[in-house]
């Protein structure tokens, strides 16, 4: 990995590449959407598959999956046989591990729950707390299959009251679903299946189909296709947030394992070549150590052409003076997981601003937060923790305000009303006020 030294550097590296969309298009992928629609353009390509769906329904699910996905559905939805078999294509082991993850998941929910949402209602005002009635799950799929997911959009769903909860996730080469995350499903309660994904599962869940119902939100993680039609059928439904290729940065001083430092990069690295693997260290031995071991552990991994892709266009390591240093960069790149391995970490909790989950000491690597921690995995990406958060059970209810004037506040409210009315212009209102005054 590239060493950066020095505050000014590393900053500049941090804010150099700001990135103008989610993804990047590649050439391969330009070249792949001039054949099968004749236009390079992602963004055009989603927005014709959008109306489509929208005015053929399911047969335009039937089509795109047949033409994008090579796979001729008999039909959209996964039935309960089929979801009840799958266990038994399930190791015991796998089952076990998700059923341990789905605790996990529901107790972290289930305390958030018990700690903020709450209504309230005094003499002439309140709030009423209410669960969304219908959510979206979108679950990644197709050549992988990602049964975490489904239980870290879906369980905070179910936790916060939500009536229904459906999830859309694409079929693999056979044409089904895998079994682990029709599993999955089951166990965090999810009510329909379908097999379908893409930009056209997203416009299914937004307007709805034949076989697909409409919702009233949708969450979940996808690829550019599915992140530039969650974000043009908002408005219509309600979305979670736009997520981009996922980031790590690592806050490391000289008592840090660089063996640890060297394996988190490389977890972040083998999800996607766009994956950012950062490291901002306050020693140059350690980063000198951390490159050997990254050096060391790529060679047998599995997806090791993607971790170094991945490594080497958006890998780097800041080497800072100090902690003060550090926390600053850190604020300003506000990453989706930061992991904090440094002396007393907890002491440095508050002068945190922006990121979307931290990770304590060098025991508490991503992996824990990815599947059984118990916090939801969907995080906010490319800087979005600058202003959102983690999926939580706040994505799935709203509030109602409540207005109910006594007599008493009538007569002290009512004239500054009816003043603040004709200052805008809008006479109707102040009358509305004064017919009620005189009563």
């Amino acid at each position: 990995m590239k060493i950066i030294e020095g505050f000014e550097a590393a900053k500049i590296a941090l804010t150099a590449k700001e990135k103008a969309e989610f993804y990047p298009v590649s050439a391969r992928l330009r070249r792949s959407l001039i054949e099968l629609f004749g236009i390079d353009d992602p963004e055009q390509v989603v927005k014709l598959i959008i109306d489509e769906v929208r005015n053929k329904g399911d047969k335009a699910l039937f089509e795109y999956t047949k033409k994008i996905d090579g796979i001729k559905l008999d039909a959209l939805e996964i039935n309960k046989t089929q979801i009840t078999n799958a266990y038994q294509q399930v190791e015991s082991d796998l089952l076990s591990a998700l059923k341990l993850a789905a605790e996990r998941i529901q107790s972290f929910h289930s305390v958030q729950k018990e700690r903020i949402l709450s209504g309230f209602a005094e003499q002439s005002f309140g709030q009423l707390v209410r669960p969304l009635e219908f959510v979206g799950v979108y679950a990644p799929g197709g050549t992988a299959s990602y049964p975490s997911t489904v239980l870290m959009a879906a369980i905070p769903a179910r936790v916060a009251g939500v009536k229904e909860v459906i999830l859309v996730t694409p079929p693999g080469i056979n044409g089904a679903v895998p079994a682990a995350t029709l599993v999955a499903a089951d166990i965090a309660g999810i009510d329909r299946v379908f097999a379908i994904g893409g930009a056209q599962a997203i416009a299914a869940l937004a307007f709805g189909t034949e076989s697909v119902p409409r919702v009233d939100k949708i969450c979940g993680p996808g690829n550019v296709f599915v992140v530039l039609a969650k974000k043009m059928v908002y408005g219509a439904v309600g979305i979670d947030g736009l997520a981009g290729p996922s980031e790590v940065l690592i806050i490391a001083d000289e008592t840090a394992n660089p063996e640890y430092c060297a394996a988190d990069l490389l977890a972040q690295a083998e999800h996607d070549p766009l994956a950012s693997s950062i490291l901002i260290t306050t020693s140059r031995n350690l980063a000198n150590e951390v490159n050997q071991e990254i050096e060391q552990q790529i060679r047998d991994l599995p997806r090791q052409n993607i971790a170094a892709e991945s490594i080497k266009n958006e890998g780097k390591i800041l080497v800072v003076s100090d902690i003060d240093e550090a926390l600053n960069l850190a604020n300003i790149y506000a990453a989706e997981h930061l992991l904090l391995m440094i002396d007393e970490p907890n002491s440095y909790l508050n002068r945190i601003t922006n990121a979307g989950c931290i990770f304590i000491g060098g025991r508490s690597t991503v992996t824990f937060g990815d599947y059984v921690d118990g916090p939801s995995h969907v995080l906010p990406t490319g800087k979005t923790a600058r202003f959102n958060s983690p999926l939580n059970i706040m994505d799935f209810i709203k509030f109602i305000n409540i207005v109910d004037i006594s007599e008493g506040d009538k007569n002290y409210l009512g004239q500054a009303a009816i003043t603040i009315a004709r200052a805008e212009g809008l006479e109707a209102h102040a009358r509305a006020v004064e017919k009620r005054l005189k009563s």
